[in-house]
């Protein structure tokens, strides 16, 4: 069991690593955000995708390893969280200290990259609906009608096609 406890550790703490990443990532976009530079944008999320395949790759081999261990302490898998093998592990004090540390690490990591996330989500909302209120502006002027485009030459009495008399016969 300690070395099955040991291989979850080690994969816990390269999940962290691989968050730490993304989160310094989720950082950065911020400033480009704002800025609206979206081919650094396409960037950044190209290379955070190919974190999020390795973080897959991990939650893959972390859920082998809590299966392997759910099979030897004779739990069912879907019940054995973190939290209760932190607790089980009270007879080896140096595990139990160990997977309680990437345990905490990785809640922390991964609290931030929520925070920042949605961060950088109210950024692009708002960004994409000053972009929407542009449009509707630009649209707005090419569908306004034209009135004050006279020359020196124009007869400017009178608004929007109405006449000096104001009866109009056609009616």
């Amino acid at each position: 069991m300690a070395s099955l406890v040991e291989n979850l550790i080690t994969v816990l703490s390269e999940e962290c690593d691989e968050y730490d990443i993304i989160l310094g990532l989720a950082r950065s976009k911020t400033p480009v955000i704002v800025a609206g530079n979206l081919d650094e944008l396409s960037r950044i999320t190209e290379d955070e995708q190919s974190h999020a395949d390795r973080l897959q790759n991990l939650d893959n081999r972390r859920s082998k390893v809590t299966a392997d261990i759910a099979n030897v302490i004779n739990r069912d898998v879907n019940d054995l969280k973190l939290n209760i093998l932190i607790g089980l592990l009270d007879r080896t004090p140096a595990e139990q200290k160990r997977l309680s540390e990437v345990y905490d690490r990785l809640k922390t990591v991964v609290h931030e990259l929520a925070r920042v996330n949605d961060q950088n989500s109210e950024l692009l909302k708002s960004s994409l609906e000053m972009v929407e209120f542009e449009l509707n502006l630009l649209n707005s002027l090419k569908a306004a009608p034209e009135t004050a485009n006279y020359s020196r030459n124009s007869y400017t009495g009178g608004t929007l096609g109405v006449t000096r008399s104001g009866f109009d016969a056609k009616q």
